[in-house]
């Protein structure tokens, strides 16, 4: 199914008639402002910091590091990227295991203490070229993202999975293969996990990041968790069992590290997963009843916010100001969770017009930002808008539906793209991300992850060859 690209909207009309022909309530303003009062610009302003605009660098998962978990040269230029966006929140830079097993692919990089001044080099290597190119440090926050991950874990070869999972799932066991019950973890092994966790954490802080992402996202294990609805034991079953995870990792790195704020990154709802159909276009893999969706309302594609309302509240009892909102997973169900016009080599095509998509991220984060007023909420799911992004992200602010507009994808070909819309600069045309789901195709297949149609480094690295021929086939 074809649908009209963001590039072909010239101009704000044309975009608000797309907008409304497809009947959504998507924020948008003609104009973007700059200047320090500008939205987008306006600081944000809490007891533990101010925090200078209103851009985020979402985490990424790298696939460039080393076999043994350090950053290469091509981390450090991602990371240099991060500093030079002009963005003031760095959301955990990227996905970091807390653990060797925890990997989701070999060259993931690992915290522990034989890594952790490489990793800290990251974050002072950031600030340097912060300061260096855009302007003081002072309201510059840096976090670390840590995570496990469980299902999706390729520790050791990159076509091999090696999943830990929470518990049986009938349409996912046997995407990783998954044929038996030897593949979950005990309750044992979650409290051992916890503990990697909170070492994890005890040696963040020790490197200087601010805060440590508790990641509860995407498929992985703290979101599967979330979904542990048929569980037994204390990880699973009621709420208050599906977040002890969490609670019992906030406990202990309170007490190791209680200088070190808390973040958590959530798919605040999840569809059933989607396979491609008989045209390529994705579908839903059943048409019953789906029963493993946190924030799902049990048909497998609709919404129930009941749940992730609650799980909001329990993070404000926890002092967790720092919240970013996502959706589902990129393994199973990509359309809603990173709206694009191309798929990758191993997805489908978009069921749903991506702004479709988009505009439900929006809205999801807006209607729990709106209940929840005193968390410092960061959006998802923004670089799909393009051309039109700052328009949307600065309606979106001003509307209080977000405190701060993430970026992802886009930042791998633009990565200065906040800089320019802070300084009221033209957006640079042959930089911004078309979704050619290039960045994920890459690493699907076994090579670095970055922009190949766009970024001229990648495109003169051997892998962009291999990645045409393999699109071509």
């Amino acid at each position: 199914m074809a649908y009209p690209r963001i590039s072909s909207f010239k101009t704000a009309d044309a975009f608000r008639q797309r907008i409304a022909e497809l009947g959504l309530n998507l924020p948008f303003d003609d104009e973007v402002r700059t200047g320090e009062a500008a939205p987008l610009a306006r600081p944000i302003e809490r007891e533990r910091g101010r925090i200078g605009n209103r851009f985020c660098i979402l985490p990424m998962e790298g696939w460039d590091g080393t076999e043994d978990g350090q950053p290469s040269d091509l981390t450090r230029r991602r990371w240099k990227n991060f500093g030079l966006s002009g963005a003031k929140l760095i959301w955990g830079g990227e996905a970091v295991a807390v653990r060797h097993d925890g990997r989701a692919n070999p060259n993931q990089l690992v915290i522990n203490d034989a890594n952790l001044p490489s990793i800290a080099e990251l974050r002072e290597l950031l600030i340097r070229t912060h300061e260096e190119q855009v302007s003081s440090s002072d309201d510059l926050l840096i976090g670390l993202q840590l995570t496990h991950s469980g299902r999706f874990a390729r520790p050791n070869q990159k076509a091999v999975p090696e999943p830990q999972i929470a518990y049986r799932h009938p349409l996912l066991d046997p995407r990783v293969k998954v044929t038996s019950d030897e593949a979950i973890l005990s309750d044992d092994d979650l409290a051992r996990l916890i503990d990697d966790f909170i070492e994890a954490s005890r040696l963040a802080a020790q490197a200087g990041y601010t805060f440590v992402d508790i990641k509860h996202c995407h498929g992985y294990l703290g979101h599967e968790i979330l979904s542990g609805f048929d569980r037994p034991g204390k990880y699973g079953g009621s709420l208050e069992n599906r977040t002890r995870f969490l609670r019992d990792i906030v406990s202990g790195i309170r007490a190791v590290a209680p200088e070190l704020e808390i973040a958590v990154r959530a798919s605040l709802i999840d569809f059933m997963p989607f396979h491609p159909g008989a045209d390529g276009t994705g579908e839903p893999e059943l048409s019953e009843p789906y029963r493993y969706a946190f924030g799902g309302d049990g048909t497998g594609t609709g919404v129930d916010l009941e749940e992730p309302r609650q799980f909001l509240a329990l993070l404000q009892e926890l002092d967790i100001e720092l919240v970013c909102s996502t959706v589902g997973s990129p393994y199973y169900n990509p359309h809603i969770q990173r709206p694009a016009i191309f798929p990758p080599s191993d997805g489908y095509q978009a069921p749903e017009d991506p702004l479709v998509g988009v505009a439900r991220q929006i809205e999801i984060t807006g209607a729990l930002k709106q209940a929840f007023p005193d968390l410092i909420v960061v959006g998802s799911g923004y670089s799909y808008l393009q051309e039109w992004l700052p328009n949307v992200g600065q309606r979106a602010v001003t509307d209080g539906l977000v405190d701060s507009v993430g970026l992802g994808r886009m930042v791998l070909s633009y990565p200065d793209l906040p800089a320019d819309v802070l300084a009221g600069h033209t957006l640079a045309r042959k930089k911004i991300c078309r979704t050619f789901s290039d960045c994920t195709t890459a690493p699907r297949n076994g090579m670095v992850s970055g922009c190949y149609p766009l970024d001229p480094f990648y495109k003169e690295r051997p892998e962009r060859e291999r990645l045409v021929q393999l699109k071509t086939s």
